[in-house]
Parts: structure tokens; C-alpha cells; sequence
């Protein structure tokens, strides 16, 4: 099923060939099914099915303090079209750092340079409009496509916890990274 929108989406912040808009209830079921797909699935550690009841919890209203998630919906500008999420998780704003996650739900978008555009735009976000510090990512070493946007971008490798996903089989490590404020600064 291809959604195709011609309506306007609420641009919260604009790229180049993406917008990051607001997650929409109304694409709940496609979110589901990004999220369920064993193509997009395998190494982003959506272990156990999801339904749409699950889900609803990301639009219920929620305590007005400091969030500790902030999720976006990639919008394709050009085909007008939700491809993916996108977030800042576990956000500490104590101590300035969180975690940065992208799921491109279609695999026809995979390998455009989509990540590397959505990527930049929430750093963009979290270290000029919040304020944080520092940006963590975990990939798993199989996934190549995602650690090589996270080294592109200038992500510092910290190490390789071993053994840490179960993933077909078989125990794979995990590449942690992270990005400092001052080095993205300096690169820009």
C-alpha cells in the first residue's frame, strides 16, 4: 500500500529532499508495518511483534516536562510520502547527551543518501536548538550502512561491545559512537 499525500505536513524541519514533521496517528498502521518488516527490523532490536495498540502510546498526551524522547516522521518532499522515524532517545538533559536513532521504513529509499541528509538535520537540532553536548549511536557490525553514515558525518568510534545482539543465529558486536558539540562545530 503507497500512501500518497497531496495534503501539506507540518514541516518541522526542513532538508534538502526531507522534512522532519511530527509523527502522525493517522500513519499508525505504517509505522507498524516499518516496524514489523524483517528487512527493517533485523538490526534496529524490534525483537517482538508490534501492533497498533502499542504504538498509540506515542500520541497519548504525556506529562508537559521535559521530554526524555523526541521522534520525528521522515517526509519524502519530492514523492510526498512518510519513509521513516527518527529521535532523539533517553535524552539527559542534566547532562547534555542522548541517543540518536534512524529507521528508513522503505527499502526503496535505502541507499540515497536519505540517512546521511536526516542524520545531519537532527544533529543540526539537538546541539544549535537544545543545546545538548554529546550524541551517542549504537550499530550493529553487520549493518554497514549505518555505521558508514554515523563515520561520514564524523561519529568517533568509542569500541565494539562484543557479543552484544542476537541476531539470526548468531551473537554480533555492536559499535558504539558518539559525537561532541565542539568537534561537530569544528567540522562545520
Amino acid at each position: 500500500m503507497e500512501e500518497k499525500e497531496e495534503k501539506e505536513v507540518p514541516v518541522f524541519i526542513e532538508g534538502k529532499t526531507i522534512s522532519l514533521v511530527p509523527q502522525n496517528s493517522e500513519h499508525i498502521n505504517l509505522y507498524v508495518k516499518w516496524l514489523n518488516d524483517p528487512k527493517v527490523r533485523i538490526y534496529s532490536r524490534n525483537e517482538t511483534p508490534k501492533r497498533v495498540e502499542d504504538l498509540k502510546d506515542w500520541f497519548e498526551p504525556h506529562d508537559r516536562g521535559t521530554p526524555g524522547f523526541i521522534g520525528f516522521e521522515l517526509w519524502h518532499k519530492e514523492d510526498k510520502k512518510a519513509i521513516g522515524l527518527a529521535g532523539l532517545g533517553w535524552i539527559d538533559w542534566i547532562n547534555g547527551w542522548t541517543n540518536v536513532g534512524v529507521t528508513i521504513g522503505e527499502p526503496d529509499y535505502w541507499n540515497k543518501n536519505i540517512a546521511t541528509e536526516v542524520t545531519e538535520l537532527i544533529i543540526e537540532y539537538a546541539f544549535n536548538e537544545l543545546n545538548l553536548n554529546k550524541l551517542h549511536g549504537g550499530v550493529c557490525v553487520k549493518n554497514i550502512g549505518s555505521w558508514s553514515v554515523a563515520e561520514k558525518i564524523g561519529f568517533k568510534l568509542e569500541g565494539i561491545r562484543e557479543n552484544e545482539w542476537y541476531v539470526d543465529g548468531e551473537y554480533l558486536g555492536v559499535k558504539t559512537y558518539c559525537l561532541l558539540k565542539e568537534d561537530w562545530m569544528d567540522r562545520r
